[in-house]
Order: structure tokens, then C-alpha cells, then sequence
């Protein structure tokens, strides 16, 4: 069965839905700490009628009604059992160009490199690869995000200052397999032992 890439916003939060290891390598351009390593991205659905949609539509200036739905995004440390700290967290809202939903503005209650509410542009390539350029005060992000698998997906970014390139980053993203689905294998494994 071959893989079929996600090619509106939508699918795209719903394919991404669940929890995800990150494994992280940074590249800065100036003397800054490395940033590279591990942590966990959960990523849970958003739909129309939820509050948080319209709250970040009317905080941007923008019309609810052409709000399709969203995601809301938690990064934690990996291995950490205590819940999702709110300062790591963004709520993103999808607003389509158009009813391919190929490109579009993604609008954000916070920003991943400057925290303020943001708006984003982004589109997908026919590979199925999703670019979003973002303007902040100070600087520009660009990320490509990209499904190898239903299960693992790629990330890369820059941040562009005024004078030059400053950062870019590679993310490898596994799906974490659910205490349920688990807990399925194990049972499944044991039946085929018998």
C-alpha cells in the first residue's frame, strides 16, 4: 500500500494527531548554547466550533467563519511525566485560501521564535512537502514539514535576522505508540505465542 501525503492543513493536523519524539539538531550562526536534543511534541485536534478558534481569529482581526479548524501544539522534555508546560505551547488556526485548501494563512495565539500572535502563509508542493514563512518584528522563519511515513515525518527551518541566516534547525519526528496500542501488541503477541 503506497503512502499518500496530506494535502490541506486539515489532513494535516489530523495526520499529525498524537504524540511525537523529536530528535533535534540546531545549528546556530553566532555563540548561542546548542539546543539540539530530544523532547516530545503532542499535537491534539482543534475543531470549528471550538472556543480557541474564535478566540485567536478575533484577537488577529480575522472573520471566524473562514476558520477551518486547527491544532494545538505542547512541547515538553522527553521522558517527562508532568503535564505540558503552557510557555511551550501554541494554538495554530487554519484559514485557507481557497476550497482546495492547497495554501492558506495559518494564524497563531504565539510564535515559535518571537512568543506574540503571529500569522503565517503556507502551501503545499505536489511532493506533498508543506512550507510556511512566517514574518515576525525582528526576523523571518521558513519551515518544511514533510510525512516520510504515517509514523515518522521530517522538519527543517531557518530564521533569517536582518543580516544573514542565523539558525537552522532538522528535526526527525517518530509516532510514539499509545499505552492502548501497546498494550494491543502485547496481547496480540501472547495470543500468537499460545
Amino acid at each position: 500500500m503506497s503512502f499518500k501525503p496530506p494535502m490541506t492543513m486539515m489532513d494535516f493536523f489530523r495526520k499529525s494527531q498524537g504524540v511525537w519524539l523529536t530528535q533535534r539538531a540546531v545549528h546556530h550562526f553566532d555563540v548561542v548554547a546548542d539546543e539540539s536534543g530530544q523532547s516530545n511534541l503532542i499535537i491534539k485536534m482543534i475543531e470549528k466550533e471550538d472556543p480557541r478558534v474564535n478566540q485567536v481569529c478575533k484577537f488577529q482581526g480575522i472573520d471566524p467563519v473562514k476558520a477551518m479548524g486547527g491544532a494545538s501544539f505542547a512541547w515538553q522534555a522527553n521522558l517527562d511525566d508532568s503535564p505540558p508546560n503552557d510557555s511551550y505551547a501554541a494554538v495554530l488556526i487554519d484559514i485557507p485560501d481557497d476550497e482546495t485548501g492547497l495554501s492558506g494563512k495559518l494564524i497563531r495565539d504565539r510564535g515559535y521564535v518571537e512568543s506574540m500572535p503571529v500569522a503565517s502563509r503556507y502551501w503545499f508542493g505536489r511532493d506533498g512537502i508543506l512550507t510556511i514563512d512566517t514574518d515576525y518584528d525582528n526576523n523571518q522563519g521558513q519551515e518544511r514539514c514533510w510525512f516520510v511515513t504515517e509514523d515518522f515525518r521530517v522538519r527543517a527551518s531557518t530564521v533569517r535576522m536582518m543580516n544573514g541566516v542565523n539558525l537552522v534547525t532538522y528535526c526527525s519526528e517518530r509516532r510514539c505508540v499509545s499505552p492502548e496500542t501497546l498494550e494491543q501488541m502485547v496481547q496480540d503477541n501472547l495470543a500468537r505465542a499460545v
